[in-house]
């Protein structure tokens, strides 16, 4: 297990401010542990009429996020997608799969009878490769 002093928290201006006890990501060696996001605007706090709508800022924080822990979309290993309605997997994917292009990250999809917040329809979190310095 590493030590504090080996984990950096990431926390870039143009992120989504946590909603609890918890830094957007942290990193570790030549990792990046993305925390849970949502379809939430950075800036006007407004969350995204539906599911594809979501899933495009969720993405989007992300790429944020990942930006600010130097690294990015492109160098995603895994995600993690938490939908509200199983039934909106498609949506889901296809803006999925339009976001990441034809880069392929390991993912898990599952059903969850909530998230925080009510009008949420998706969270997605990520464990991507920092770019080397």
């Amino acid at each position: 297990m590493p030590n504090p002093s080996q984990l950096k928290m990431v926390t870039p201006p143009d992120a989504p401010i946590p909603v609890g006890p918890y830094s957007p990501a942290v990193v570790v060696g030549n990792l990046v542990f993305v925390s849970g996001q949502a379809g939430r605007d950075p800036v006007t706090r407004e969350i995204a009429s539906d599911v594809e709508a979501q899933t495009e800022q969720t993405l989007r924080n992300i790429e944020a996020i990942l930006k600010g822990a130097g690294s990015s979309l492109s160098r995603v290993l895994r995600c993690g997608v938490f939908l509200v309605d199983i039934k909106e997997f498609a949506k889901m994917n296809a803006v999925y799969a339009r976001v990441f292009g034809t880069h392929r990250p390991a993912r898990t999809t599952v059903e969850v009878s909530a998230l925080p917040e009510p009008a949420l329809r998706v969270e997605i979190d990520a464990v991507a490769v920092v770019d080397p310095s």
